[in-house]
């Protein structure tokens, strides 16, 4: 797959918060149209809303994950350990890039320090799903 990082890029830069610009760019590869993934993404932004909560890009990546791996199997639910798998590989591969998965760590509101900017994170989120959740095998 040829890498779409630069396109949650694009996305961003249009006023597309983290999550809805990582999880926008490939919603095409889980089979949602842009309109729902956009609408589903939209409160997972800003860590949640707040700052308080995961990284929206995190966030963005893990619903792809969801989406690409889930049975929909409404009767007997029998994914969610194989998509909490993958959502953990992404997190994980984030956390030791960045040192934190928290919107307001990365963003050093307690410490004054930047960890990691809104675009590098979102790059980051969007690899990392290129990697778990799109790399041909």
């Amino acid at each position: 797959m040829e890498t779409r990082v630069e396109k949650t890029i694009e996305k961003h830069d249009k006023g597309y918060n983290c999550a809805q610009a990582v999880a926008c760019t490939y919603c095409d590869l889980v089979g949602v149209d842009e309109e729902t993934m956009f609408k589903a993404a939209e409160a997972l932004g800003l860590g949640m809303g707040g700052m308080e909560g995961t990284c929206g890009a995190v966030s963005g990546a893990c619903l792809l994950a969801g989406f690409k791996n889930s049975t929909c199997n409404l009767d007997a639910p029998d994914s969610k350990a194989s998509s909490y798998k993958l959502s953990r590989a992404i997190v994980e591969k984030f956390l030791a890039q960045n040192g934190a998965v928290t919107c307001k760590d990365l963003k050093g509101v307690a410490t004054g320090t930047v960890i990691r900017k809104c675009p590098d994170c979102i790059r980051d989120a969007a690899k990392f799903a290129e990697e778990v959740l799109f790399a041909e095998k």
